[in-house]
């Protein structure tokens, strides 16, 4: 029986393992398949709570397996036995032995967030590391079971917030750096969503009626949103994953910043990034229908890694041709051109579509895209399937 092992998240701490537990835990797992099939198991463990995925893969069909008692009892002398290592017990053990009996096992120390099926109640961390004190744990996890709301803006908590603000003299502050104003903003947001849905990405940011989402493509825990509220007002919010204040507040006791100081009432949870119910949020910028402010947030450029190239109609554009060819023609580069221009004016047809991203490009995905940002005009759009909202009206956008 050979082994391939890896660690994820600990490679450079030095981690020694003794490998007895996990010689049983592959024998057992080729037991459960036969010669000629793929085992994959992925075991989650606490002292307080465990749960195993252990699936068998013939072809393209997996069967799943429920994992024996004499199994997990081995997983947790591994995880007891890893407990003595520098990095301390790891949080998942996954191990995949192929068609030829070679057995590849890898630690998961939480340097990403595990997967919902593996993700236990805050008790059950707060119990392990009571059992394992850690000296640090990784940013999210550290938010997952301390945040205790504290980034949490009710409508409630939002007046009373603004109304101490008031009193005690706290201002916003203008963003300033030549961010865009609302309405570019939110025509190269719209682009840049509408340029990935055209060539089939599943990355890149993307459109719904007044809301802008973005996840960042290589990692999946930095990302943002942008939310356009009547009146002309928006809010741009979301999380860098491993952004400094937020190590220093989880792991390091220090308070987090006051990223709605001076912020006005209508900055509420409804209009804020999913990240801040996790504790997650990183930055918060507001627009009030004329210009950007902040209270304790990074500057735009900090946040970078949660944002779609939105700085500037060039790296819009430049964004958009590589998208479309790895060595772009003069053409495609004048197409592309054409179409920025006619974003920026709210003037969007079929026909930029066509002669900026190709006749085989979703343009129908790309219309809806730009439908839905209120960028197609209202003459092209009566004849076009426009998302709606409840009452019937015709959703415009920050462009009219």
């Amino acid at each position: 029986m050979e082994y391939i092992e890896s660690i994820s998240g600990a490679e450079e701490i030095g981690i020694t393992l003794v490998r007895a537990p996990e010689e049983g835990i592959a024998a057992a797992l080729i037991g459960i398949g036969r010669p000629g099939l793929r085992v994959e198991a992925v075991f989650a463990m606490t002292v307080s709570a465990e749960a195993a995925r252990i699936s068998v893969v013939e072809g393209k069909r997996a069967r799943r397996v429920t994992a024996s008692e004499p199994l997990l009892a081995l997983v947790r002398e591994s995880r007891a036995r890893s407990a003595r290592s520098v990095a301390g017990p790891w949080w998942r053990m996954s191990m995949r032995i192929d068609e030829f009996a070679l057995v590849e096992t890898e630690y998961d120390y939480g340097e990403e967030p595990f997967p919902g099926d593996q993700l236990f109640r805050p008790e059950a961390y707060r119990d392990d590391i009571a059992a394992y004190p850690r000296p640090r744990l990784p940013v999210w996890l550290a938010a997952y079971i301390g945040h205790a709301d504290r980034q949490s803006r009710g409508r409630r908590s939002a007046a009373l917030a603004a109304r101490a603000d008031r009193l005690h003299g706290v201002r916003q502050r203008l963003l300033g750096e030549g961010f865009p104003e609302l309405p570019r903003l939110w025509a190269r947001w719209a682009a840049l969503a509408a340029a990935h849905v055209a060539v089939g990405s599943e990355d890149g940011p993307r459109i719904v009626p007044d809301t802008g989402w973005y996840e960042a493509a290589r990692n999946a825990s930095s990302g943002s949103s942008l939310y356009v509220l009547p009146g002309g007002r928006a809010v741009l919010s979301g999380g860098v994953w491993n952004a400094p204040p937020l190590n220093a507040a989880y792991n390091g006791g220090i308070e987090l910043p006051n990223l709605y100081a001076g912020a006005p009432d209508w900055v509420t949870n409804a209009a804020l990034n999913p990240r801040a119910a996790v504790g997650l949020l990183s930055f918060c910028y507001w627009w009030d229908g004329e210009r950007w402010y902040r209270g304790e947030s990074p500057s735009v450029r900090q946040c970078g890694a949660a944002l779609p190239p939105i700085w500037s109609a060039g790296s819009v554009l430049e964004t958009i041709v590589r998208l479309l060819s790895a060595q772009p023609s003069l053409a495609q580069r004048a197409g592309v051109a054409r179409l920025m221009s006619a974003v920026e004016r709210g003037a969007v047809g079929a026909a930029s579509l066509v002669a900026a991203f190709g006749s085989d490009a979703d343009i129908d995905g790309a219309y809806r895209q730009f439908a839905s940002a209120g960028l197609v005009p209202a003459e092209v759009a009566g004849s076009a399937e426009v998302p709606v909202d409840g009452n019937g009206s015709r959703r415009n956008g920050p462009l009219g």
